[in-house]
């Protein structure tokens, strides 16, 4: 009995250390599988990006050499570079560089802009040419081109303080104690219609030589497309998308409610007060220089999450997947039929059907806008 009890008694501590031995390394196999995970997805959140940045390059390039005269890539090297090319540094230098680099731009405000909204207020209905505020700013542009007789910087200076207005009184009329995603998207969806139709009645008096440049500001459109248009969109681009993506971290703590994101540190409605203000500030700025190019701003950052995943910042891809989109559909209506389109007619052939099917599933599952 008692050489039985020491044998237990020696066996205890071997099994015990052998189950404590197991258990330690369990937890680095674990801890090694999460570590694993994550350098997958970081691996394949770069690759996509880098295909997006790949994608868009090409794009711009093919926006400078195509067209009714083509040029190799050494012509518009040379052009870009500084250089006299016969023939191209008009064309690509005056013409075509002004309109890709615009493309350009306002792709990355769009897709900035409008991911910001969806991801701030949870909800991929709360993109901006959604709930107004491309609206107010093409409404303001319509009337100081027809009513009020401005032209050029004054009617860009019109479109950018109203679209910000525009931003402020939704965002007074959704704040009940806070601000709810569905009740902001739902102001926000009746105030573009009210804006939509002051539009209409603006231009439906409008006299002829005013309604052409007036349209522009339906659609949207980069044809006319000059430096001087550029240099506010690009100025707006280097103040605004910075503030932007140092908040990128607070962004997506937001995307877990207010109530989490207080308790992980956020000053919450500092923080969507700031966001708002650059967001609003990139799609103004943008929406001065080319109009509201329709859907962009909605069709970035669900796109861009399918590509790269749901984590991390939103901001980049999005913004990759806005240039795309831009100047892949300048390229479309310019170029892929017998008539040339503006940029917005392409873009909003893509986005409405889009939007058809967010609505269906939304009711299909029987959730909430």
């Amino acid at each position: 009995m008692t050489t039985t009890s020491t044998a237990a008694t020696s066996d205890s501590p071997a099994t015990g250390s052998l189950t404590t031995g197991a258990l330690t390394t369990a937890r680095p196999a674990s801890v090694e599988l999460i570590a694993r995970g994550r350098r997958t997805r970081r691996r394949r959140r770069l690759l996509v990006m880098a295909a997006l940045a790949l994608v868009a390059a090409a794009l711009f390039a093919a926006s400078l050499m195509v067209g009714r005269t083509f040029y190799p890539p050494a012509d518009v090297l040379g052009v870009i570079l500084g250089h006299d090319v016969a023939g191209a540094s008009f064309t690509v230098g005056r013409l075509r560089l002004p309109r890709a680099v615009l493309a350009v731009l306002t792709g990355v405000c769009f897709g900035i802009g409008g991911v910001t909204f969806q991801t701030m207020l949870r909800n991929p209905l709360a993109s901006p040419d959604i709930i107004g505020i491309s609206s107010g700013a093409s409404a303001a542009a319509a009337f100081a081109i027809v009513v009020l007789g401005l032209g050029g910087a004054q009617v860009s200076v019109f479109a950018i303080v109203t679209g910000i207005a525009v931003a402020l009184a939704i965002y007074l009329l959704a704040y009940r104690g806070g601000v709810v995603g569905t009740r902001l998207v739902l102001i926000g969806i009746g105030t573009a219609a009210m804006l939509n139709a002051a539009t209409n009645y603006i231009l439906k008096t409008a006299p002829q030589w005013e309604l052409q440049e007036a349209m522009r500001w339906i659609t949207g459109s980069l044809n006319g497309a000059s430096w001087s248009q550029v240099q506010p969109v690009l100025v707006a681009c280097l103040v605004f998308a910075p503030v932007l993506l140092l908040k990128s971290r607070d962004l997506s703590m937001l995307r877990l409610g207010d109530d989490t994101a207080s308790a992980l540190g956020v000053r919450t409605e500092l923080t969507r007060i700031m966001l708002i203000v650059a967001a609003v500030g990139l799609i103004a700025f943008a929406t001065a220089a080319a109009g509201p190019i329709a859907f962009v701003a909605f069709l970035s950052g669900p796109i861009a999450a399918r590509l790269v995943g749901p984590h991390g910042s939103p901001l980049v891809p999005a913004a990759l997947v806005g240039v795309i989109l831009v100047l892949g559909a300048d390229l479309v209506g310019q170029y892929a039929f017998g008539s040339r389109y503006p940029v917005g007619v392409i873009t909003g052939v893509l986005g409405a059907p889009y939007l058809i099917y967010l609505i269906a599933r939304t009711n299909r599952t029987g959730g909430s806008l």
